[in-house]
């Protein structure tokens, strides 16, 4: 008996490291894509934000932290980053709020609500660029759609126009990014709400608790993880902004619209400098990094206590 408990503790043991091999083999080459992908240009660009290099030159001079004390001393990085903060805070602010009150109104059972999700989620599937042209042509001063339709209200469309105006160009370019991540918003918060049992609401309503009571002490501390990774993706994906405002602005006007993310663009592929570029490719994933700790502490921290 003993001789056959050994024989079958061997086997299974030969069977878990065949399967270990066996999973080995299948996730090499997703490593290696991975690795080559995404780790060595990440590490790369670590190293070239220590260099001066143009990208064609065959030597690169290395300058320390003065690709950093640059971006420090920079205005126009201070500006780009200050306004990515307000685009960030912007889109992240309304975007989570509107969808939240969108998807509890959704969830409320009313008529039409699979035409109402179809028509929110469109938004998310439609490429970036294509979208931004659309609003660019929206936008547009005089025969744009949205000064027609402010005409035709009896309101005065703002001067020259939405996106050559400093007060509206930002505001605008917030709009769009809130559009766009809405529909995703309000799928995410859609499934955390279908799993919040029916039998809480009911005891509330028994308890007196009307609809603004039952959506403050039920819906809203239930569903904080999402509203925790809603904020935290929004967060990530909004301090990236590059492509709308490429195509909507270009950074203007008077640099109302220059996130850090165009900003890198230029020093990179117009003014060839790779060092100081990379290093505000570090900087703005340090800002990212930090900011999504602090949420994750400030906030993730309380709902494990809860």
């Amino acid at each position: 008996m003993i001789a056959v408990g050994r024989l079958k503790a061997r086997w299974q043991h030969a069977n878990r490291r065949g399967d270990l091999s066996a999973a080995a083999i299948a996730l090499t080459p997703a490593v290696l894509l991975f690795a080559i992908f995404n780790i060595y240009p990440l590490l790369y660009s670590g190293y070239l934000s220590f260099m001066d290099w143009d990208g064609f030159s065959p030597h690169k001079q290395y300058v320390g932290l003065d690709n950093y004390r640059e971006l420090y001393e920079s205005p126009l990085f201070r500006n780009a980053l200050g306004v990515t903060v307000k685009y960030t805070i912007g889109v992240t602010v309304l975007g989570v709020a509107l969808s939240l009150v969108i998807a509890v109104l959704l969830n409320s059972g009313i008529r039409g609500q699979n035409l109402y999700r179809l028509l929110y989620f469109l938004p998310v599937v439609t490429s970036t660029v294509a979208a931004a042209v659309v609003w660019r042509y929206l936008m547009n001063p005089g025969n744009g759609y949205a000064d027609v339709l402010l005409r035709d209200l009896g309101i005065a469309p703002p001067s020259p126009s939405w996106l050559r105006n400093p007060t509206w160009a930002l505001r605008v370019v917030i709009l769009v990014g809130v559009w766009k991540r809405l529909g995703f918003n309000i799928v995410i918060y859609l499934a955390g709400l279908q799993n919040i049992p029916r039998d809480y609401y009911e005891a509330a309503t028994v308890d007196g608790a009307g609809v603004w009571g039952r959506f403050r002490h039920i819906t809203v501390p239930l569903i904080a993880p999402i509203t925790l990774l809603l904020v935290i993706m929004s967060v990530i994906d909004a301090f990236l902004i590059f492509d709308v405002v490429y195509v909507m602005t270009d950074g203007g006007p008077l640099g109302t619209t220059e996130v850090v993310g165009l900003l890198l663009y230029r020093q990179a592929f117009r003014y060839f400098n790779l060092g100081t570029a990379s290093a505000m490719g570090w900087v703005i994933f340090a800002i990212v990094f930090t900011a999504t700790v602090i949420q994750w502490k400030l906030f993730g921290t309380r709902e494990a206590r809860v």
